[in-house]
């Protein structure tokens, strides 16, 4: 007896639709975030020898995310 073969009913997708669920894209910018601030944290200012221009675009990163 011969098996049957499995006949598809609809085409195949010509591409690939991924949906990513909320959580998907805040968690790892949530996460970028939070190391940012501890890097960067007032605790560890005083030690922050480099360019002062970095230090003033770290200082305007955490003003914004503290709004």
């Amino acid at each position: 007896m011969a098996a049957r073969a499995h006949i598809r009913t609809h085409p195949p997708a010509s591409r690939v639709d991924v949906r990513l669920p909320w959580w998907a894209l805040v968690l790892p910018a949530l996460a970028f975030a939070v190391l940012l601030l501890l890097i960067a944290g007032p605790g560890q200012a005083h030690a922050a020898t480099g360019d002062p221009a970095v230090a003033h675009l770290v200082e305007r990163i955490q003003q914004t995310l503290s709004h």
